[in-house]
């Protein structure tokens, strides 16, 4: 194969063919070489600059918009979310970033001055409008260095010292991805893309039309789901697709009865992927299929829903798969980076991949064979009684590690910081059906003893999600990020003449959040009207959580022994709310999807911003903290303008170590800050 130097080379001789060998080199130490730190999403550093010793002077030393102003000075008209995610990757002294408009900017890492912005393929602000997304990929060989993104539904490969497309990939430096769907819907991707050696591999959020009757909560079972695919690093060239729903012929179609793995959807890679390149595997987490909550259309097992799906990088070939969730209806997802580390256990060194999903449960697998660490055991879960339903008769419990979140609902989780909170507590949880990790979705139901269905832990937000997880591969301890929020999952009786499925869980009662923020539950006759869902679908009693506390928190998870170490708070939560206030209550935790960055010394984690999708979040001033790794106590916090959206990252330039924060908040928009210790 003939080696090209540079983006604006003529593409290899024989492109489609891919080098086994030219895996990417470990990054140095300092480096932070992907957004999840490494390949194997550790989010690690081993920097010791910054201890439990100076921490305390940590201060702001540079900070930088979402987006540059060589963009906003030509789009004055522009409007970024602030829900800003990008977390940067740290090369040879420069940062990549995709901003708040999903282009990529390279900066300076010591001072965070613009070194060179993409520039939207054509001058207009439809053009330039986009959506941020959590970090690009970086990949080199020789002098050929290349940053590679997604943006909308195209895939971006970028020369690293420029930012120009590389003009032998694709057309003009892109691929369009998207595919046609029954209704149409265009391709996005909020992880971006993973490179894995020479192959681009690409996930998706999946899905189709949004509004109500569509998605997870509705009516309409039709979709398509996002396949995985991979490209040729070099010219863009597709080389293989991985079907997440079977089709005819193919190992899996048959655990979709009725035919619905003909039409079902979503399925999708929303997630980040992590890889192992000596091994040429990429670990793909997939999500849930379409309508979650009810699945008469759907019996069977609906492989490969709810996933860890491991695959060939270069031919796209499954290698194995483990299915954390059979026949979902809760929308449980494995939503979480499968992370990639040594483990110890009972002596012997086993190269391990952790993975997670919504229900709180590590699932952890020698990553070569898919053999379970410790024992992963089907037991019998609660069965439905709605009409239709074949509810899977089992799910699958690891017997170790424990479960880093609290799972089912009884009334021992109420709230009960005063006899009256407690009581209303008492009240609303009347109305629903409780039961332990796995109770199915109920039916709606009215006179003397109504229902409203059943009301569950985790909820379908999870209590593990993107943010969750960081491994120390000095310790072998896992550092799990969760938050605790019960939702009801009620469903009734689909009447719309569109509808595709006999049973939905109505606009008015639905877990997810209305696009416009207004509440999605309806009172009951004589029910009392001092709580109801918050922004996230969680219930409230009087502004308060339904449930007993801590609402955020970090557990730390030994998996060299699969034992439980330490679990804290992360944040005070409401425990200054007038109805607490006096009670000198300690930190309940907040809720939110926060990520953690562990080095070598400390834990750094903050409040989630109020801009997150899916939960209440910290409207500002917020914290970020830095703990002590093997007691989980506090060590420092300082003030932050609003809360973090992204994963905070580490690097070394200039002999100085920073930590760079995405941060966002409404009224405020989004951008980077930098901490570091003074001169």
């Amino acid at each position: 194969m003939m080696n090209v130097r540079g983006c604006s080379g003529v593409a290899a001789l024989l492109g489609s063919m891919i080098a086994t060998a030219g895996a990417q080199p470990k990054p140095a130490s300092g480096e932070w070489q992907s957004y999840g730190g490494d390949k194997g999403f550790t989010r690690y550093s081993p920097l010791a600059q910054i201890n439990r010793d100076n921490v305390k002077n940590l201060r702001v030393v540079w900070h930088r918009p979402a987006v540059d102003p060589l963009i906003m000075d030509k789009f004055p008209d522009l409007s970024p979310s602030n829900y800003f995610r990008g977390t940067p990757v740290f090369i040879n002294g420069v940062l990549y970033a995709p901003n708040g408009v999903g282009l990529v900017e390279a900066f300076d890492a010591a001072t965070g001055q613009t070194l060179w912005v993409q520039q939207p393929v054509e001058p207009t602000l439809k053009e330039a409008a986009g959506q941020s997304t959590r970090g690009v990929a970086y990949w080199r060989k020789d002098t050929d260095e290349r940053l590679v993104s997604i943006r909308r539904d195209y895939l971006y490969a970028l020369d690293a010292k420029t930012g120009k497309p590389c003009r032998d990939f694709g057309e003009n430096g892109r691929v369009w991805l998207n595919r046609h769907t029954p209704d149409e819907a265009g391709y996005f991707g909020y992880p971006g893309p993973f490179v894995v050696n020479d192959v681009i591999v690409v996930g998706g959020n999946g899905g189709g039309k949004s509004g109500e009757g569509y998605g997870d909560d509705g009516f309409e079972g039709r979709a398509k789901p996002e396949d995985i695919r991979g490209y040729d690093i070099h010219t863009g060239r597709l080389l293989w697709t991985f079907h997440v729903l079977p089709h005819k012929g193919e190992p899996g179609y048959e655990t979709w009865g009725k035919g619905s793995a003909d039409y079902v959807g979503n399925m999708a890679a929303w997630a980040s992927m992590t890889a192992d390149e000596q091994l040429g595997y990429v670990y793909v987490p997939l999500s849930a299929p379409t309508v979650s909550y009810y699945g008469g259309h759907r019996p069977g097992e609906n492989l490969y829903s709810d996933s860890l799906v491991v695959l060939n990088a270069k031919t796209g070939k499954l290698v194995w798969y483990f299915q954390m969730v059979h026949h979902d209806l809760w929308d449980y997802d494995s939503a979480t980076p499968p992370i990639l580390g040594e483990i110890n256990v009972d002596g012997k060194w086993i190269k391990a991949v952790i993975a997670s999903n919504k229900t709180g449960f590590l699932y952890v697998f020698d990553r070569a064979t898919g053999k379970p660490v410790w024992p992963i055991e089907e037991r019998p879960v609660p069965q439905s009684d709605t009409p239709g339903e074949e509810t899977w008769p089992t799910q699958p419990f690891p017997t170790k590690p424990p479960a880093f979140d609290r799972q089912g609902f009884t009334e021992d989780d109420l709230i009960d910081f005063t006899p009256e909170l407690h009581r209303k507590a008492l009240e609303i949880a009347g109305h629903y059906r409780l039961g332990p990790l796995f109770t199915p979705p109920s039916l709606m139901t009215t006179g003397a003893d109504a229902k409203k269905g059943t009301l569950a832990l985790p909820s379908a937000w999870g209590s593990g999600n993107w943010n969750t997880g960081a491994f120390d591969p000095e310790t072998g301890m896992y550092y799990a990020v969760s938050m605790t929020q019960a939702t009801a999952y009620g469903l009734a009786k689909a009447t719309d003449p569109k509808a595709t499925v006999a049973y939905w869980i109505p606009f008015e009662s639905a877990p997810r959040q209305a696009e416009s923020n207004r509440p999605r539950r309806t009172l009951l006759p004589g029910e009392v009207e001092d709580y109801d869902y918050d922004e996230s679908g969680g219930f409230r009693v009087n502004g308060l959580p339904l449930m007993k506390p801590p609402y955020g928190r970090i557990t730390a998870l030994d998996l060299n022994q699969g034992t439980k170490v330490w679990m804290v708070p992360n944040g005070d939560g409401p425990r200054n709310h007038p109805l607490l206030k006096d009670l000198n209550l300690p930190p309940l935790g907040n809720i939110g999807r926060p990520v953690a960055l562990l080095t070598k010394t400390l834990l750094f984690l903050g409040d989630a911003s109020n801009a997150l999708y899916g939960h209440a979040g910290i409207a500002g001033p917020a914290k970020f903290r830095a703990y002590d790794k093997a007691t989980g106590e506090v060590i420092w916090q300082t003030d932050l303008l609003v809360g973090t959206t992204g994963g905070p990252m580490t690097y070394m330039a200039g002999g100085k170590q920073f930590i760079v924060v995405p941060i966002g908040g409404k009224g405020y928009g989004g951008g980077w800050i930098a901490l570091g210790l003074p001169e």
